[in-house]
């Protein structure tokens, strides 16, 4: 029996029963899509589901309000997609890269190419599947846009030979052909030294007993520089943000149109061609002063029963009139907090008669 029984992660094919029907969860490696699977996503929600692709806070896809019959449907589409390559590992292909990485100046090292190897891989590793459906990969390319993102098993670029892998605040200098291979000897080990715990953090010691069974020491001190990747134009690449992370079927359209393959981001925003025109006409973001830049939201009603409020619509209604001082935003539904993001933010949450903000009623 698989150690994460009573995990509770959605997925393809264990599928989250919410208010407004089911959610599924599509994990996307690397955050890499073909503009022929963007389109089969985008059918999906279409005629499954509630017509919205919804980008998560790991670089996923979610679609929501799926019918009964919608789960079977959607895993035959996947599959058929190149998006579902591994049952028993589809709940686990939680990889996370740099998603400008190989545009522009600031990416150290490609490492694009070794989350597809990485994904691969983990594919090919049966006891892999017993990962929990929380448990996080990140490739860094240098530029540090993932170190706030706490992954269990992470890699940041030092130069084009080398890269630090870290399990928390210090790493270990490794060679580009090794990082696959000790990514997954690390969640190995992790399985090895767990009890029920989801996180390496979460269990005492943890980055310590993994690090011993790996044979290494992580010795070296991780780069202090890091930076937040926001819309607009960065070399050859434009990142355009997804007001609310949810893309309604003209705006995945539009983005179908761009080009042969767009990249999704755990910002809720998604990488395209710098030379990419139209997307303002549909609603996307392309430039850095939006007032939607760093918003982001729960599912809130009608979608989720726990939520006292219908946080979408009231953040549609009240974003333009806040002022955050270019912090972020997270609207939550209730004290759960769902989708929120890491580092800091200004904290939205319902209570039922109205909000508070940063604990403080409005």
């Amino acid at each position: 029996m698989a150690r994460t029984e009573g995990d509770r992660c959605p997925g393809v094919l264990a599928v989250h029963q919410a208010a407004d029907g089911g959610l599924a969860r599509v994990r996307v490696p690397g955050g890499r899509l073909t503009s022929e699977q963007v389109d089969v996503l985008r059918l999906a929600a279409a005629e499954l589901g509630d017509g919205r692709l919804e980008l998560t806070s790991r670089g996923n896809i979610q679609i929501r309000a799926l019918r009964a019959d919608g789960p079977r449907q959607l895993s035959d589409r996947l599959f058929a997609a190149g998006l579902l390559p591994s049952i028993a590992h589809e709940r686990v292909r939680n990889i996370l890269a740099s998603p400008l990485s190989g545009l522009d100046q600031q990416s150290k090292y490609d490492v694009i190419p070794v989350a597809a190897a990485l994904d691969q891989a983990l594919c090919d590793r049966p006891a892999l599947a017993d990962l929990p459906g929380r448990f996080l990969f990140a490739l860094d390319d240098g530029r540090g846009d993932l170190a706030e993102l706490q992954a269990d098993v992470a890699v940041r670029a030092l130069d084009e030979r080398s890269a630090l892998l870290s399990l928390g605040a210090r790493g270990v200098r490794v060679e580009w052909d090794q990082v696959p291979e000790l990514m997954l000897a690390a969640a190995e080990a992790f399985l090895e030294v767990r009890d029920q715990e989801w996180r390496i953090a979460e269990v005492v010691g943890g980055a310590e007993r993994v690090l011993e069974r790996l044979g290494v020491q992580a010795d070296e001190a991780l780069p202090a520089e890091s930076t937040r990747v926001t819309a607009g134009r960065h070399g050859a690449a434009l990142v355009v943000t997804v007001p609310l992370g949810s893309l309604t079927q003209e705006q995945a359209a539009a983005l179908v149109r761009s080009d042969d393959e767009v990249r999704i981001t755990p910002w809720r925003s998604v990488v395209v061609p710098a030379a990419t025109a139209g997307l303002e006409d549909v609603g996307l973001i392309t430039t850095p002063d939006s007032v939607w830049e760093g918003v982001t939201a729960c599912a809130g009603r009608p979608g989720c029963a726990k939520s006292l409020a219908d946080v979408r619509a009231d953040a549609a209604r009240l974003v333009p009139e806040m002022r955050r001082d270019g912090r972020r935003v997270h609207w939550s539904g209730c004290e759960r907090r769902c989708g929120k993001p890491s580092g800091a933010y200004v904290d939205v949450q319902a209570v039922g008669d109205g909000y508070l903000v940063d604990g403080k009623r409005v």
